[in-house]
């Protein structure tokens, strides 16, 4: 007989348990499956959460050849055979191909995959545990629309769970007694992920004892069976969130005994990737032009990391965090592209100026011809006065120097090379 997870996986994207946020009627997703024309797409979600599920369910009403692929045991030759069928009558309406665990594929596997792609030949549903944006070549990214699935709250996996034990009921032939403490116990035991608890259902249920002449589940044995998942809990939940959020908060406080408590938890939980992601936002976003070296220190150490993995990865990771905590700060070239693109998301924005223009003729409508533009390297000091932003925001101020040595440094140098060439 399957197991119980298999036996219960939904059949119809109303099944599904949890991922309102993509499924319910009114959501992007959902409307674009109701149209009948499946687009590219990635699922990124921890495990257990309904990609592969969706995916099925996608894959069944696309009405192309169906192709199921797994990145940790496929080899290029399995992309050929697949692309070697394109020609063929099995391929004359396009294929489908499922790709779960798309992370493992390297770079020469993934652009294998580019050419069909691009011309719809092949449409790419792909799954994966890992952040797209590390493990994804860049070129698939581009062609496909990437959707997070998260952990599934407790109380939907709480249906889930009842329902399973009810099979599993009907599997015995007698009935299970199942307090609502052993409920609640797995549906928040599981860390979000619907298949570890309905699997802690299926041993449960198995091993129950008699009691008073029935099955009993106790909450000794629910909690025996869902206490490897509380890492996972912290992991991919509300609480990994808000440990990456600590994390970056504890170094733009320059705290950088905070910062390294919250590193080991992120890293004790596994997520080597999130850490490496806030790592280098943190260094442009608050340390930035302050001790703008910074970059390609943090940079260094996040290759590192991720070249020789954990644990060894802690080393690097700590030293960029401690880095990072006791640099001096700095957001003023975050708050400058945050100004400039309110402007131009207000529509604010106006032509080019003529002297910048990549252009050397004018029309017959343009009364002063030439473009005047003047080669700063021509002037004393490298600079002269010219206007550079279009006429509609001319004199607008995006950038102001904050107040640390590197950045009042360059304001001293330009403050002084703009005197001495004023008239």
């Amino acid at each position: 007989m399957p197991p119980l997870a298999d036996r219960l996986r939904p059949k119809t994207l109303d099944e599904v348990v949890g991922q309102r946020h993509l499924l319910a009627p009114d959501m992007l997703l959902r409307r674009v499956v109701e149209t009948g024309q499946i687009p590219n797409l990635i699922f990124y979600g921890p495990s257990g959460v309904g990609k592969t599920t969706v995916a099925s369910i996608l894959a069944k009403q696309a009405g192309k050849t169906l192709h199921r692929l797994n990145g940790t045991n496929m080899s290029t030759a399995d992309i050929k055979a697949i692309v070697g069928e394109l020609d063929t009558f099995a391929g004359m309406g396009g294929v489908l191909l499922y790709l779960d665990e798309i992370q493992y594929l390297n770079k020469k596997q993934q652009q294998s995959l580019l050419e069909f792609i691009e011309d719809g030949r092949i449409t790419l549903i792909a799954s994966t545990t890992e952040n797209p944006y590390f493990y994804i070549y860049n070129a698939i990214l581009s062609r496909c629309t990437v959707f997070e699935f998260k952990s599934v709250p407790s109380a939907e996996i709480a249906k889930a769970v009842r329902r399973a034990f009810a099979v599993m009921e009907q599997d015995k032939g007698r009935t299970i007694r199942v307090p609502d403490e052993v409920v609640a116990q797995i549906s928040t035991g599981c860390g979000g992920d619907v298949r570890k608890a309905i699997n802690a259902v299926e041993l449960l249920a198995l091993a129950a004892r008699e009691a008073d002449g029935e099955l009993t589940v106790t909450a000794e044995d629910a909690a025996a069976a869902a206490q490897k998942s509380a890492m996972k809990y912290d992991r991919e939940g509300d609480e990994h969130y808000d440990l990456l959020s600590a994390l970056q908060k504890s170094m733009r406080g320059s705290d950088p005994d905070a910062a390294v408590h919250y590193l080991a938890r992120l890293l004790e939980a596994g997520d080597l990737p999130s850490v490496c992601r806030r790592l280098m936002v943190c260094a442009c976003e608050d340390v930035g032009l302050a001790y703008p070296q910074i970059i390609p220190i943090v940079k260094a150490s996040v290759d590192a990391a991720l070249q020789v993995g954990l644990p060894e990865a802690r080393i690097p990771l700590a030293d960029a965090v401690v880095l990072v905590a006791t640099s001096p700060k700095s957001n003023s070239a975050y708050l400058a592209v945050d100004a400039a693109l309110a402007d131009i998301r207000a529509g604010r924005s106006g032509s080019i100026p003529r002297n910048l223009q990549n252009k050397h003729y004018d029309g017959a409508d343009n009364a002063r011809k030439g473009q005047f533009y003047k080669y700063p390297h021509g002037f004393p000091g490298r600079w002269v006065a010219q206007q550079y932003l279009p006429d509609a925001l001319e004199g607008r101020e995006y950038y102001h120097f904050a107040e640390n040595k590197t950045e009042q440094a360059a304001k001293t140098y330009w403050d002084a090379v703009k005197r001495k060439s004023e008239p």
